[in-house]
């Protein structure tokens, strides 16, 4: 099976890294407003109840799946699925953050997610610097 291609997921992508910030700073950030926008491109803040709908400044609708204060976001992007996940790092001033997107339709969207989600992590990384 190709790489990023999943039996369950179809294609899928993920990125992570760690940052120099507390793991509430950051989930703070990435579930305000200014973090919404940068990688949803969506008026923040986020949504917390499961189901409720957003949409996109480019117009790709979706629901909030399940969402755990301080830890997890799932959520529907058009037809596939993202996860956002910040978890403590090796120490406390540091911080994992993760974006997870799956239900991918090939392995061309697969590797534009993969640009996207790397341009975004370097964006959250400059502006939590």
């Amino acid at each position: 099976m190709p790489t990023g291609l999943t039996q369950d997921a179809g294609w899928e992508i993920g990125v992570s890294r760690t940052i120099r910030q507390p793991p509430q700073a950051v989930w703070e950030f990435i579930t305000g407003p200014e973090g919404v926008a940068l990688w949803l491109r969506a008026e923040g803040p986020l949504p917390t109840e499961k189901g409720a709908p957003y949409r996109t400044a480019d117009g790709v609708e979706g629901e909030i799946r399940s969402y755990r204060p301080g830890d997890r976001v799932r959520l529907t992007h058009g037809t596939s699925t993202i996860q956002v996940a910040v978890s403590p790092g090796s120490t406390e001033d540091r911080a994992v953050l993760r974006f997870h997107q799956e239900r991918l339709a090939s392995a061309e969207e697969r590797e534009e997610r993969r640009t996207y989600w790397k341009g975004v992590m370097d964006r959250v990384v400059s502006e939590l610097s």
